[in-house]
Formats: structure tokens, sequence, C-alpha cells
């Protein structure tokens, strides 16, 4: 399983406290994202994956953009997204754009394609949050054609039909690599297996092995659909690491509340508390710690859900620049290596 395992990194390029304790403009969260992705590139890390938002806490809403720069300046890091909404985009669009950063990068970019989990975007473009499912059903449908290859022959309701058209620029070589992102819907699980398209599962809170029939879910479908059953399945999570597990904790906390009140205070959650953290971190799906403590999680939770992916959301609300740098290097350094020996 070690030689088959991919571990990454995800960001929203969350708006972080600078030096003063005042929050970053926008401007410089992009510039810092971009210096993150080439240290990530520098320490051996698989896969950089930036987030798409529209909202004054997160500064990335061109995700494509910000990956373009970060393949000028690196060497061997896959580029893709985290996720793109693909619900409020057009999909000829999409496949364009990160064919362009497959070119600039000599081929190391992949899509992860997803409703998202906030709704900004709709009103923003011009869409209707009652067309949400036939959007995303209708759209992926067509990228599904796109990403096939050759001239594209389509029709649905949420756009005009297209006849023998070409995509330009195509893919150099073979296919851009599409993941369906998937946050708890048995029906998105099954649609990933009926394009034939990987999985990735986005658990953000509880026990990581409760997507375990997910996992099976998915390759149930895929042997009854006729698909490849070697398809690989990744997890995104948020994490942080420090040279040991209390200062982890106590860099992430600040801002793990600041981020978690904000949007639950949107969705009416209600704020959290440090006694919720640290059970998360300790039982959860929160790998926040020392090197050793964040491999021995993830190394665990690859065995349980018998995943061949990992990408860990570095970026924890407003905590800053530096401690995400810090975490970044360790990732790399220290846990990789230690969770390729573990499943090893």
């Amino acid at each position: 399983m070690a030689d088959r395992i991919e571990l990454g990194l995800d960001t929203f390029g969350d708006v972080t406290f600078g030096a003063d304790g005042a929050l970053l403009p926008q401007a410089q969260v992009i510039r810092n994202v971009v210096e993150e992705a080439v240290l990530a590139d520098q320490v051996g890390i698989d896969f950089i994956g930036v987030g798409e938002h529209h909202r004054d806490d997160f500064a990335v809403a061109a995700p494509e953009v910000v990956l373009a720069a970060i393949a000028a300046r690196t060497e061997r890091i896959r580029l893709g997204s985290a996720v793109t909404v693909l619900s409020s985009d057009d999909p000829i669009r999409v496949f364009q754009r990160f064919s362009t950063v497959d070119a600039i990068s000599d081929g190391r970019a992949e899509v992860i394609l997803g409703r998202g989990s906030f709704t900004e975007s709709f009103p923003l473009f011009g869409f209707r949050l009652n067309d949400y499912e036939t959007l995303f059903t209708e759209k992926l449908d067509l990228f599904a054609a796109i990403v096939a290859g050759g001239p594209v022959t389509w029709q649905g309701s949420v756009r005009p039909p297209l006849t023998d058209q070409p995509i330009y620029p195509p893919i150099e070589r073979g296919k851009l690599k599409t993941w369906i992102g998937v946050g708890g819907s048995p029906e998105s699980v099954i649609r990933a297996a009926r394009y034939g398209m990987p999985l990735m599962l986005a658990i953000i809170g509880g026990e990581p092995k409760r997507f375990r029939p997910f996992v099976d879910l998915y390759h149930r479908a895929l042997e009854q659909l006729g698909g490849d059953r070697t398809l690989p399945i990744g997890v995104h999570s948020p994490g942080h690491v420090a040279e040991t597990d209390e200062q982890a904790r106590e860099q992430l906390w600040p801002g793990y509340k600041a981020m978690h009140d904000r949007i639950g205070g949107e969705r009416g959650w209600g704020s959290t508390t440090r006694g919720r953290f640290d059970a998360e971190a300790d039982m959860g799906s929160l790998y926040v710690g020392s090197p050793e403590t964040v491999a021995r999680k993830i190394a665990e939770t690859m065995k349980t859900l018998g995943v061949t992916r990992f990408d860990m959301k570095y970026s924890g609300g407003p905590t800053p620049h530096v401690h995400m740098m810090k975490s970044v290097e360790l990732y790399g350094t220290k846990v990789i290596p230690m969770v390729r020996d573990m499943l090893g």
C-alpha cells in the first residue's frame, strides 16, 4: 500500500492574522498561499488543493489562477481544486481553465468537483438554489463528456445543446484526473462510480470510521457497473502540525474557534468549546499535534477506510501564515515519511 499512497494538503486561502494581530488583506493572503505551495513542493508533498469561495473570510475566488501561479514556481507537486463548485460554473470553462493549468504545469493538474458547502456562488452568478440538484447533475454529465475527449455532443436543460463541439485546449497527455467530492450523500458516491471517477470524502468532524459504508458502497457500485475497482479513494480533513502536541493545539485553537463560530453562527450551530476541540483532536477528524501524533492518526484512518489518498486542510481560520508554513514543512519532512513507514 505504501507505494500507492498520496499525501497532500488543501487550503481555502483562509484570511489570516498578521504580525500585528490584524487580519491581512486578501491580496497578501493569496501571495502567502503561493509561498505555502512552493514550500510544499520543496518538502516532497504530493498534492496541493486550493478551494473556491466568494466571501470575506476566504481569499481565493479563482483557484485556477492561483494554481497557475503555483505551477510556474514548482516542479513536481500535483495541483488541484478543493473543491470546484461545478453547479454555479460553466463545465466548458472549468475544463479549459484546468487544461491550461495542466499545460503550464506539464501534466500535473487535477480537479475535484463538488457542490460546495457554501451557497454564495449561486446568487452571485445568477443561479437559483431551487435548481441545486439539477445544476450539479447535468453539469457533471457535461463535464464527464468533455473529459472523455473528442468532440462533445450533449443535451440538457441548464444550457443550449452541443453537437460535435471540440473543446480547446485539450489535455496534452491522457485525461484530466477528475474526482468527485462527497460530504455525506450516498447518491453522490454512486454517481462517482457511474462516471468512473475517483472519490474524495470530505470528513470534517466525527470519527472517520463512520465513512467506511461509503467506501464499501463505492466499491459495490463499481463492481455492479463494471467499473475499475482500482480507482483511488481519498480523504480530506482539517489539521495542523507543530513540534509538540501542546504547541499544535495552542496554535490552532484560536483560529479554529474563530472559523467555527463564524460559520456556526450563520448555520445555527452555536459556538464551540475547547472541550469539543480537544475531543475532535483526540477521537474525531481533526489531525492536530506533533508529527508523530498526526502521522499515527493519518495512518490509522487510511487503514480503517482502505483509502490511498489523504489531504490535510492545513489552513485553519485566521491561524497566522508563519504557523502554517511550519506545519507544511513538518508535514512534508516528518509526517509523510512516517505515514509511509507505518503503511509499509
